[in-house]
């Protein structure tokens, strides 16, 4: 009776069987293809018969033209290069469009791909998600990609309603003016993690114009009109950030632009991030905030000469701004071993009505701490300091892991942006055991994993990443 039952239940609910479609640069978009024998010639014609919980490989190769990511599928459909990073997309603009205003976009991910704008004169964007025609974007997920050398404006665009964005373990290299490597407008519910964002312009064959402006920015351009007023539920957790080649008036991440009349973004957390200092171009700050509110900064290291404007961050209104409030900062190093820091913060006390300071390290060389009685936050503002060296690595011999399709190598060598990440963390983010901060921060402060997804212990440490630990075990992935 039970093996009746059994049968029963089966033919009512049978089980969801995946399809692997196949797609290569020698295929043919017709109706029953998409075996590896004979592949689909388009990822758009693939995905659009595609059903929930598909796989779709695509073949080494170069795949030029608009490619529209469209459809909705619970489980979510993932479109793979079936070799990391040896399908190319090329387009003269934008390269993956994630949106429909006839069946919106629902349950993608997309995973170890090459994408870049073919050249000079592209129209705007790499890769654009939003949500469109009342129809929504949301659970989207871009994995593992390398994603650089746009010609034209940010090489990732996720806005206008946007919603259940994850982006994970992605390389960032080279957008073009003054835009951003990812521009998070006007959406909720993102989530950038595991990724490392540098610029590289002559590896790139390309002139630093020194124009470029933030690698990640969180905003709200358009108020209301898409239905969503301020970007919220944003976290930027476990990135690397290095090589600054932009201009002088933007950071590494930056919450707020516009000077918007309502909160441009709110329940924002910066956390775990490692910041190097290494270029020799001068930067704004290495974080900033503008009109946001209920913004989270904690557990990050931002380590080297870092020629800046202010070494730390920049907190301020313009246009129409509100008053900033709840801006909160612990468990952070901010480490010049240089003792070049010319100036801690821009902070008009006018411009944030609350505020929490408390238990970070700044470290300034040996030499004196900045401070300006005209700013609202100093390094002595701090009513739990931790002062002396960190201990972090110098940053001499730094390699920008540029990708090299020839070889099938970054250019330190690694295969997988998993190791470019991983060995770049070990080399410039771990401090000595002997470092100040070692088992000084607040634990009710801290995230409880570091840098490298490691769970921190019961006494963590100030910054991104615990020291070495002989009872460490490394976990490759991400959320």
């Amino acid at each position: 009776m039970r093996a009746i039952i059994l049968l029963l239940w089966a033919l009512a609910f049978p089980a969801l069987a995946q399809t692997t479609l196949h797609v290569a640069t020698d295929g043919l978009d017709a109706e029953g293809r998409g075996s590896q024998a004979q592949p689909f010639a388009t990822i758009t014609f693939a995905l659009d018969r595609a059903a929930s919980g598909d796989l779709i490989l695509v073949a080494p190769g170069r795949y030029d033209g608009r490619i529209r990511i469209r459809g909705r599928f619970d489980p979510a459909v993932t479109i793979r290069s079936s070799e990391p990073y040896r399908a190319q997309l090329r387009h003269t603009a934008t390269v993956l469009t994630v949106f429909s205003d006839t069946v919106g976009v629902e349950g993608i991910r997309i995973e170890g791909f090459d994408i870049a704008h073919a050249g000079p004169g592209a129209g705007g964007l790499v890769v654009q998600l939003q949500a469109i025609g009342g129809q929504p974007t949301r659970n989207i997920t871009l994995a593992d990609n390398v994603i650089h050398d746009s010609f034209n404006n940010d090489l990732l665009k996720i806005n206008n309603g946007a919603e259940q964005v994850r982006v994970l373990g992605n390389l960032f290299y080279n957008q073009q003016g003054s835009d951003e490597h990812i521009d998070i407008n006007s959406v909720t519910d993102v989530l950038v993690e595991g990724n490392v964002f540098f610029n590289d312009f002559a590896a790139s064959g390309r002139v630093n114009g020194n124009d470029t402006s933030s690698f990640v920015v969180v905003k709200d351009s358009n108020g209301s009109s898409d239905g969503v007023t301020g970007a919220s539920n944003v976290r930027i957790r476990r990135n690397l950030f290095f090589n600054w080649q932009g201009n002088t008036g933007t950071n590494f991440v930056l919450c707020g632009e516009d000077g918007t009349a309502s909160f441009e973004a709110f329940d924002l957390v910066v956390e775990n991030n490692l910041m190097l200092g290494n270029s020799a171009a001068t930067m704004r700050s290495a974080f900033g905030v503008k009109g946001c509110r209920d913004v989270v900064f904690r557990a990050n290291t931002i380590a080297g000469n870092l020629p800046a404007l202010e070494y730390a961050f920049r907190f301020n209104r313009e246009g129409a701004n509100p008053v900033m409030q709840n801006l909160l900062l612990y468990n952070n190093i901010w480490s010049d071993p240089t003792g070049t820091m010319g100036k801690f913060s821009t902070t008009p006390p006018a411009d944030t009505a609350s505020f929490i300071f408390r238990r970070n390290l700044v470290f300034n060389g040996g030499s004196t701490l900045p401070s300006s009685g005209a700013e609202l936050i100093n390094p002595e503002d701090d009513p739990e300091p931790v002062r002396g060296d960190p201990g972090l690595p110098g940053q001499t011999g730094l390699v920008t892991p540029v990708w090299q399709p020839g070889s099938g190598r970054f250019a330190g060598g690694q295969a997988r942006i998993a190791d470019v990440f991983r060995d770049l963390a070990e080399r410039y983010g771990r401090p000595q055991p002997t470092g100040a901060g070692i088992g000084q921060a607040l634990a009710a402060q801290m995230p409880p994993d570091d840098l490298l997804g490691d769970p921190r212990p019961a006494s963590p440490s100030l910054g991104a990443l615990e020291p070495l630990d002989a009872n460490r075990i490394f976990r490759d992935g991400f959320e």
